[in-house]
């Protein structure tokens, strides 16, 4: 069962909530998929059946099409937060980790033909892999943390919060607006480009520059 970890696997004393995610956070995904820079955040949602310890292998469905890797930022909630302030958000983290928002990019493209939701593609049980999470008071500044993602020893991405259309904090007060984030709840920052297929024993390795690496596997 899964439980919030820092990035030593200590258990952290929070319920396990929901994942709020951000689509098209960075122009160069968001050119890669062909797509347009949206008016405002693009947000969707999984639930805590789509949360994983992304050190255990990454299970794929079958008979889906494509699963890609979208890494990301994660940032975890130790309280409440409704209507937020940028001040009231940086006081409501209590950390910082990586998040794997696999999509099924097939499933996703029908749906977004037929002008449907996402979900189906995005929030399927184990679709959200976490690292542990890094106390916030560790990151100097959050507009500057460089995280990678190599698969088979090819690097695949490679971002920076720097790069962000909306900035973490903005970020989090802006979902606070449509609905309350409450204690244990996750947010996914979005992706940089370079997402594509996993496949059956692909070796996957996420970095979180200057605290940690997570190294997995992926099985069918």
């Amino acid at each position: 069962m899964y439980m919030h970890q820092d990035n030593l696997g200590n258990p952290i004393a929070l319920p396990v909530g929901k994942a709020i995610c951000v689509g098209r956070n960075y122009h160069d995904h968001i050119d890669e998929m062909r797509s347009e820079v949206p008016a405002e955040p693009l947000l969707f949602m999984k639930p805590k059946a789509a949360f994983c310890h992304m050190q255990n292998p990454l299970r794929i469905p079958e008979g889906k099409g494509e699963c890609h890797n979208e890494l990301e930022v994660a940032v975890l909630l130790k309280q409440p937060l409704c209507n937020a302030s940028v001040g009231e958000v940086l006081a409501a983290i209590w950390g910082i980790g990586l998040g794997l928002d696999l999509t099924l990019r097939d499933v996703q493209q029908t749906l977004k033909q037929k002008g449907l939701p996402w979900e189906r593609s995005k929030a399927f049980d184990f679709s959200c892999p976490l690292s542990g999470f890094v106390p916030v008071s560790q990151f100097t500044r959050l507009d500057d943390i460089h995280f990678s993602l190599t698969v088979n020893d090819q690097q695949r991405q490679s971002g920076n919060t720097a790069m962000m259309l909306h900035a973490i904090p903005e970020l989090i007060a802006h979902m606070s607006g449509v609905f309350t984030l409450d204690a244990g709840d996750v947010i996914l920052t979005g992706t940089p480009k370079g997402v594509a297929a996993l496949n059956n024993n692909d070796v996957v390795r996420a970095e979180l520059a200057d605290h940690f690496h997570v190294s997995t596997k992926v099985i069918g």
